[in-house]
């Protein structure tokens, strides 16, 4: 029987956790995958993989206005109807006379209104780039991943590009798994990093906050009806948070799939640009090894899901 596609998203409460030092290592077990970084506002998994880059493009996720000096008549009306004070006076107009106004790339949330209103038709409303995304080529497999620009916003559009160019690669290549080395936190680019996935694993930590964000996270993936299974990194540091966060897991439905002791190797492999599992056969890659069966077995048990339309 041929084993159906699938999508795992690695996820956590907050960055931080170790969660794409777990991705990497699931990607070298795995062996041959396809691989997507969602994590685009900190995108680090390329640091451990070293892609080859083989395709760039611009992302565009919105409009942004700029005011054409020459059309200007300086009547203020577009800083008037400005809601984010977006637009102020710059310097001389045509043929040096009076001044024009100019707009603040990084304060226009691209509404429009400007341009609605502008009575000389100065303003000029064009796609923006908001940052770039690539098809690389891993010792793992392919991976498609991004950079969102600086003070720039639509992640969550930027995440959902990422995810359906894995998938369309997945096709071509005849690979049977996603790996997603997801957005931290519960905002939009989560929301995009796990709609329509099989399984998300939750990584998180034995600390107070650990547990609050860990059930944050669990809520989201519960709202999308999404099965989640749970893995406490570093939890020797602290064995009684990590009871407490095992045991609120499975309060909440969720599956514990194992537990990563805290090991500087981790440390000393991203050195050297390689997983853990890569860099040596105990301490917490024996614990990754483990994990990963348990995902993987789940995984091997579940339907594929639906598309949720990532």
């Amino acid at each position: 029987m041929e084993t159906k596609q699938k999508e795992l998203v690695v996820i956590s409460g907050k960055g931080g956790t170790g969660k794409t030092s777990i991705v990497a290592s699931f990607a070298a077990l795995a062996q041959r995958v396809v691989l997507a970084d969602c994590d685009v506002d900190a995108a680090d998994l390329h640091l451990v993989l070293e892609p080859e880059r083989l395709r760039s493009e611009d992302f565009s996720g919105g409009k942004r206005a700029k005011i054409d000096s020459h059309k200007c008549v300086s009547c203020g009306k577009c800083a008037e109807v400005c809601r984010f004070d977006a637009i102020s006076l710059d310097g001389p107009g045509n043929e040096g006379v009076g001044k024009t106004y100019r707009v603040d790339p990084i304060a226009c949330e691209g509404c429009g209104v400007c341009a609605w209103f502008c009575p000389a038709d100065a303003v000029e409303f064009a796609e923006a780039v908001n940052g770039k995304w690539f098809v690389s080529q891993t010792r793992n497999g392919p991976m498609v991943h991004a950079e969102l620009g600086v003070a720039e916003e639509n992640s969550g559009k930027l995440v959902s590009l990422v995810r359906r160019e894995a998938r369309a690669l997945i096709e071509q290549c005849g690979l049977k798994l996603i790996l997603v080395d997801g957005s931290p936190g519960i905002g939009c680019p989560v929301v995009a990093s796990i709609t329509g996935a099989d399984l998300v694993l939750i990584v998180t930590e034995p600390t107070l906050s650990g547990l609050h964000d860990l059930e944050r996270v669990a809520d989201v993936t519960k709202h999308f009806g999404i099965p989640a299974m749970v893995c406490v990194n570093k939890w020797d540091l602290n064995p009684d948070m990590t009871e407490k966060i095992e045991q609120s897991s499975r309060q909440r439905g969720l599956t514990p799939t194992g537990r990563v002791r805290y090991d500087r190797a981790v440390t000393e492999a991203q050195i050297l640009k390689r997983s853990v599992v890569e860099f040596q056969q105990d301490g917490c890659a024996e614990d990754i090894r483990e994990v990963w069966s348990k995902v993987s077995r789940r995984l091997g048990e579940l339907e594929p899901a639906t598309d949720g339309g990532a």
